[in-house]
């Protein structure tokens, strides 16, 4: 009875696990795994069906046992945490420090300033071939691009032309008397604050060398200047893209996206710091196309994920499909702590956003070395000359990264799994394979519907 009975509940549990993962694809809009789910059911149905109607025949009870046996290991490794002991944590006090003139989107300025193109490219003279093939390509926005439209893309041309409007706004004077100020009470507002304003997670970390620019690149006024390490903290703010929206990658949807929530950072991190200038402390905000710093080791000293193979912060609720803006200021304030989150394991054996990169810019092996660091980084030259045949900023990485899921309660369950131990992260990157496809297809065309319903 006890073999009718397990089988029973089996069937029971593993019927209705079928149907509640259906209904979720079926909201999400996922119709490879929906149909998948939809023959699988039947199938679930009629295998133990068939083991509970012949359970007495000799054969099928051992392998009725053996059924049982296998589920109950499985089940309890699963539930087991387990992970091999990570390498010695990286030295970073002589990291080389990453000059924002070395970065594509400085370079491809250079192509609008001569004068400093000259100076760059007697620097460095191997690039002047590279930059020159980019260069070539016109600007996003410009009409001709493979997913221009008249009516949408001047959307997201108006998102970081209001960007370029309130740089002012992420620095200022401060206020000439100093308020005092508890520094674990002010973190605590400082967080609320952040998510009162938008933010999805919010962390502090204290300011090292290596979280600056070593030159600033970005606009022509201050090409060149040194950017100083100052001593401090950073408030790291999270929000959090439609997944809906960037599930369209390399459509149109994906840029429109992106660049919102690039506006919604940079107001929530300009707030913060007018906030902490108003109390008498220096702060600035750095957001998109103002930084001073480099959000995303900043993100993950912050304790708010892990630096992923496709060489963004995987967050470990929303993954990749997110933005960053920081608030560097003078306060030390107590640190968020650091955890592992085990995702940069998982990242070792997914190479999902690798496979699918449309011009080979993610590695698909070891991390490569630069800035005498071994670390995740991409070509950035394959990836924007992209961007600039497409008209849009791709994003079919993080389209394809599988933490890149709605925060619902079916993929919490799976976030949780995966979080455990190796052999979970693995049973959970085939599932993801073979219900949502190994490889994501790119239309050639924007969709029907710009904007989610």
């Amino acid at each position: 009875m006890f073999i009718f009975w397990t089988d029973l509940f089996l069937l029971l549990a593993g019927t209705g696990a079928l149907v509640f993962f259906a209904v979720t694809c079926w909201r999400e809009g996922e119709k490879r795994a929906l149909w998948i789910v939809v023959l699988l059911l039947p199938a679930n149905g009629l295998f133990w069906t068939l083991l509970i109607v012949f359970r007495h025949h000799a054969a099928l009870r051992m392998f009725n046992v053996a059924i049982l046996g296998l589920a109950a290991v499985i089940a309890l490794l699963s539930l087991l945490k387990f992970f091999p002991a990570e390498e010695a944590a990286t030295d970073l006090g002589p990291v080389e420090r990453f000059d924002e003139r070395d970065h594509m989107f400085s370079r491809n300025q250079l192509k609008f300033n001569s004068d400093l193109a000259e100076r760059y490219y007697a620097a460095h003279p191997r690039m002047r071939s590279i930059d020159g093939k980019v260069h070539a390509r016109s600007e996003l926005g410009q009409p001709g691009h493979v997913y221009d439209d008249p009516y949408h893309s001047p959307a997201f041309q108006a998102a970081f032309a209001y960007l370029e409007k309130i740089k002012p706004a992420t620095a200022g004077e401060m206020n000439q008397a100093k308020a005092p100020v508890d520094p674990v009470r002010l973190a605590a507002v400082l967080t609320r604050l952040a998510r009162f304003y938008g933010a999805v997670d919010v962390g502090i970390a204290p300011l090292r060398a290596y979280h600056f620019y070593s030159h600033a690149g970005r606009t022509r006024d201050h090409w060149g200047d040194p950017i100083p390490a100052e001593r401090g903290s950073a408030i790291v703010v999270v929000v959090a893209m439609d997944w809906r929206m960037i599930a369209a990658a390399p459509t149109l949807p994906a840029i429109l996206e992106s660049s919102r929530q690039y506006v919604e950072a940079a107001k929530t991190a300009s707030i913060i710091a007018e906030y902490i200038r108003g109390l008498g402390y220096r702060a600035r905000a750095h957001t998109d196309g103002n930084y001073q710093v480099l959000c995303v080791p900043l993100g993950v000293d912050a304790g708010l994920g892990e630096l992923g193979r496709l060489g963004v912060l995987i967050h470990p609720v929303y993954g990749p499909c997110i933005r960053l803006a920081a608030v560097t200021t003078e306060l030390e304030l107590p640190p968020t702590p650091r955890r592992d989150f085990h995702m940069a394991h998982f990242c070792r054996i997914c190479r999902k956003c690798a496979d699918n990169c449309p011009t080979r810019a993610i590695a698909a092996g070891e991390e490569p070395i630069s800035r005498s660091l071994r670390h995740w980084s991409v070509i950035q030259e394959n990836c924007y000359a992209f961007w600039k045949q497409i008209g849009t900023d791709c994003a079919v990485c993080i389209r394809s990264c599988p933490y890149t899921k709605p925060d619902t309660l079916l993929h919490r369950l799976v976030r949780f799994y995966v979080s455990r131990n190796p052999l979970n992260q693995r049973l959970a990157l085939q599932m993801d394979d073979f219900f949502y496809g190994r490889k994501k297809k790119i239309v050639a065309v924007n969709p029907g519907e710009i904007f989610p319903n």
